[in-house]
């Protein structure tokens, strides 16, 4: 059986680009949207550190960035155990639209787990990126 590699969403934002590159890509923005702090070394290979009030934490590992259309970046798969080195990959994509923004996100690689850790690592994202996505577009608009 062939599992979902990937999960896409879509969204049409009010915001400019920068505005929405910089929610992506930066400490401040990252640390208020997607977790409760976090540190970024913005460059090809460098690192992000996002942490949450709960003790969770996540590494990423800065795989693209063309400002300011593209981002993206790997990193642990959740449900996996620590020391675990597969890594799906998530892709931000930037386009103008208007005076907005549509933002494409996509992360791929959950066809290389066996059927119980692909359920529940694309079940848990798929939830995830529904509940981040709407706090990013809060974090949008309060700013």
């Amino acid at each position: 059986m062939a599992f979902p590699d990937r999960i896409e969403r879509t969204l049409d934002l009010t915001h400019p680009p920068a505005k929405v590159w910089a929610a992506l890509t930066t400490a401040e923005g990252l640390g208020t949207w997607f977790g409760n702090d976090a540190e970024v070394d913005l460059r090809r290979g460098g690192e992000a550190q996002l942490s949450w009030d709960t003790g969770d934490k996540a590494q990423l590992t800065i795989e693209r960035i063309e400002e300011p259309k593209v981002f993206g970046f790997t990193w642990h798969i959740y449900g996996l155990p620590e020391g675990d080195p597969r890594r799906t990959y998530v892709e931000f994509t930037l386009e103008p639209v208007g005076a907005g923004t549509r933002l494409t996100v996509v992360e791929s690689g959950f066809a290389q787990l066996p059927d119980d850790a692909h359920k529940k690592a694309f079940d848990g994202n798929t939830d995830g990126w529904g509940t981040e996505l709407a706090e990013l577009v809060s974090y949008l608009d309060a700013a």
